[in-house]
């Protein structure tokens, strides 16, 4: 059965396709039939001319037919770079979302994003990937390449992968993560700065601790913690990145030695963050002493890390360090300690997403809060702000709580064409994780 979403995208593919059939022919070479069936497109993907190969891939990424997925793979490990890379591309876009485009005076569509990089990809969030499950060769393939001795290829490959496996459920996650270890240590290890770099931040991105999740394997972590003595500064911020995103707490004396000792400027800002994602009880000490602090970052932070140890914190400590606190950030963060400290309302949080300067700090919030309190958005679901009731579906979304499902499927009937697309993503999502609300 197909989801309002589903739908839209079967359509929209099938469309694509037969649209795309006579660009195939023409693209190509003049002995193919002028009807061009897809099998004879796949057969060309086999040819010993790298020329084929690559025009055939080109086409097919033209023409966006989903079921060129599976056969595409072989090639992502393809002996010329410029068709791995063309079969990196393609794969991508073959599982890019959609996007709503409307006029005043237009009916609203439902379009294939433009093609983007698989760096940007990756760089755009989880968001970006359809919800159409990404074959195991498609992932496998290019977790291969991204060990190919072009660190070019290599860098698109492992990006690529980063990007597409947010979407995987928890099982084939797991599976994943376990097959994937030694291959991402490796390239965490290895001689180029730039894979080094992806590589952490891949890291980051896949391993990333959710509620359910158990702690992260040791062969994980420590290699996080041997690239913080990386020689490029690049490696070493995104080690720090990553080890607070899967919340690894081995690393907490490392982190504060690193604060006490070691590193100066934003390598402290860095470590603090990441003591902050991992909450270890032993920092809250740390996290008070920070409330001093000169740099506005550091003092947003410290309160983050402090709002994280409920039972060990009280609000009022927080309030009274920071009677006379004016800048944004750090105000903001006071409201996500409230929250979290006190149960008060996210309305400050709300508001907070349509500041520019304040949209992501507000969003990353509210994310973490709606794990298991999705109740805390029935207000902002109904905001007359169009762009509220986007936000809330797309937080609601990644929060990947399905308590949240009552109210995302009145936001997949909404008037707004971008609101109903992002509610109609969210009810498909939810529906097809499944997520049980965080504990």
């Amino acid at each position: 059965m197909f989801t309002t979403l589903n739908v839209i995208s079967h359509r929209n593919y099938r469309s694509v396709f037969t649209c795309a059939a006579f660009a195939l022919a023409l693209a190509l070479p003049r002995t193919a039939v002028a009807q061009v069936q897809f099998e004879d497109a796949i057969k060309d993907l086999s040819s010993e001319n790298a020329s084929v190969r690559l025009k055939t891939l080109q086409a097919l990424r033209d023409a966006g037919y989903p079921e060129a997925a599976v056969p595409v793979p072989n090639l992502i490990i393809d002996t010329q770079d410029n068709v791995q890379r063309q079969a990196i591309a393609t794969e991508l876009d073959l599982f890019l979302a959609e996007k709503v485009t409307s006029r005043k005076d237009l009916e609203p569509t439902v379009e294939k994003r433009d093609s983007l990089g698989a760096q940007a990809a990756f760089e755009r969030g989880p968001l970006v990937v359809s919800l159409r499950p990404v074959p195991s060769e498609v992932l496998n393939a290019l977790r291969v390449a991204a060990h190919d001795e072009n660190p070019r290829v290599a860098s698109e490959a492992l990006y690529a992968f980063g990007a597409l496996t947010s979407q995987l459920d928890a099982a084939p996650r797991s599976i994943l993560q376990r097959v994937s270890e030694q291959d991402l240590v490796t390239l965490l290890e290895g001689r180029n700065s730039s894979l080094r770099e992806a590589a952490a931040q891949v890291i980051g991105r896949f391993y990333a601790r959710r509620p359910s999740d158990p702690p992260v394997v040791a062969a994980i972590g420590d290699a996080l913690l041997a690239s913080l003595n990386d020689k490029d500064h690049a490696v070493r911020m995104a080690a720090l990145r990553a080890l607070g995103e899967i919340r690894y707490e081995p690393a907490v004396q490392v982190l504060t030695d690193l604060i006490n000792t070691h590193v100066k400027g934003d390598e402290i800002d860095g470590a603090l963050d990441a003591l902050a994602r991992i909450a270890s009880p032993s920092s809250a000490a740390l996290f008070r002493e920070q409330l001093k602090s000169k740099s506005i970052a550091r003092r947003t932070v410290a309160v983050e890390g402090l709002a994280r140890l409920n039972g060990t914190v009280k609000l009022g400590e927080i309030q009274t360090a920071l009677a006379k606190e004016q800048e944004d950030e750090v105000q903001l963060a006071q409201s996500f300690a409230a929250t979290m400290l006190a149960d008060a309302p996210i309305d400050q949080l709300g508001e907070a997403l349509v500041r520019p300067r304040l949209h992501d700090q507000a969003r990353r919030y509210l994310i973490e809060l709606a794990r298991g309190h999705a109740n805390r958005f029935g207000r902002h679901a109904i905001d007359p702000d169009s762009r509220i009731r986007v936000e809330v579906a797309e937080i609601l979304t990644l929060a990947g709580d399905s308590s949240a499902l009552p109210l995302v499927t009145p936001l997949a009937s909404d008037q707004d064409p971008a609101v109903a697309f992002a509610g109609g993503r969210a009810v498909a999502q939810l529906r097809q994780t499944g997520a049980k609300p965080a504990s």
